[in-house]
């Protein structure tokens, strides 16, 4: 593996004039892609939206002053189509919709590698094959933009036929405004086998059971779930921000001494050798494909398991609890989600 120190790409880096010179379709309305739509628009990109038909996201779109086609007929405007509809919609939106438009000369690029690293699209091999992944969600992308600032991407190529496949999306990543934060380099595999070990075994499916477990200890040891919700959730925001301005030092720096303690006296009792033996099983799968298999599947089947397991975990005692404290506190912005919307 690479140890080197990676090469952090800025706006000085860039051309802009490369992303200004092309068409770009945003296929999807997404996190990602309403954030990538309206960013290159008030970079002074000519961009166009491809939505199915019938999206409800049409009205959105054409609302915030984009203009929207069937995926077809904005492909085939385009010199570079961005993929940015959900991983597993993607194959078959190709193959309907834009393998008939993919012309020698454009440009494909992807917001995440999934289907270039699991084969599930093969662009023609006289394409430019590219990628730029914001390291953070769609509407952070959009309001740290907007805010004059960026959130740091990912560059990749996978095909180079023009020549100037990086360039090109070095100047995508400065009009979407990542590259005031940070551009790096890497590949559709890192890339892909990473952001994916990161979901499942620390940002969320390591968090989420993580807060769950310490809930539901508390509580089923007799405290209050109100207690038990600010201990375990609430305030994790507060150790994650600290976190993210100065790295566990700065955290450790800012909690008590007695915290302190407590995270190294601790925290291996909770994530030990089994956790680390899990995560190593985590990343295995997703290196081989296992992963990516059995959520292609899942997805093929209409989703019965993922979708049992959505309403299952949204009615849990802590989802519950932090609605009804969330709602006397207008402060932190509460937000409600329906599952499956």
């Amino acid at each position: 593996m690479n140890s080197e120190p990676a090469s952090v790409k800025y706006e000085s880096d860039t051309d802009p004039t490369l992303i200004k010179n092309e068409r770009v379709a945003i296929i999807g309305y997404g996190s990602q892609g309403h954030a990538h739509a309206l960013n290159l628009k008030d970079s002074g990109v000519a961009v166009k939206v491809g939505l199915h038909a019938g999206s409800k996201s049409r009205p959105k779109a054409e609302a915030a002053g984009l203009e929207v086609g069937s995926v077809r007929d904005v492909a085939e405007w385009a010199s570079i189509i961005v993929m940015l509809a959900p991983d597993t919609r993607q194959p078959m939106i190709w193959s309907e919709s834009i393998a008939p438009t993919a012309t020698k000369g454009k440009t494909v690029m992807f917001g995440h590698g999934f289907n270039i690293r699991y084969g599930t699209i093969e662009p023609p091999a006289d394409m430019d094959v590219s990628m730029v992944a914001p390291k953070g969600p769609g509407h952070r992308v959009r309001e740290t933009y907007v805010e004059g600032g960026g959130v740091p991407a990912l560059v990749a190529v996978h095909q180079d036929a023009s020549g100037q496949a990086e360039a090109k999306a070095l100047s995508y990543a400065w009009a979407i405004g990542a590259a005031r934060a940070g551009v790096i380099r890497t590949t559709f595999a890192e890339e892909t086998e990473t952001d994916l070990f990161g979901e499942q075994a620390v940002l969320c499916g390591g968090v989420s059971e993580l807060v769950k477990a310490g809930f539901e200890t508390l509580v089923e040891a007799g405290y209050q779930p109100e207690v038990a919700y600010f201990e375990c959730l609430h305030e994790l925001k507060l150790i994650v921000d600290l976190m993210y301005r100065g790295g566990l030092r700065y955290m450790r720096y800012s909690v008590s001494d007695t915290a302190e303690y407590g995270d190294y006296v601790s925290g291996r009792r909770v994530l030990g050798e089994p956790s680390r033996e899990a995560m190593k099983e985590i990343l295995a799968e997703i290196q081989d494909g296992r992963f990516a298999r059995k959520w292609i599947e899942e997805n093929l089947s209409g989703r019965p398991n993922f979708d049992a397991t959505r309403r299952a975990e949204s009615d849990h005692e802590i989802e519950r609890v932090g609605a009804r404290l969330r709602a006397l506190m207008p402060f932190v912005q509460p937000v409600t989600v329906t599952p499956g919307e």
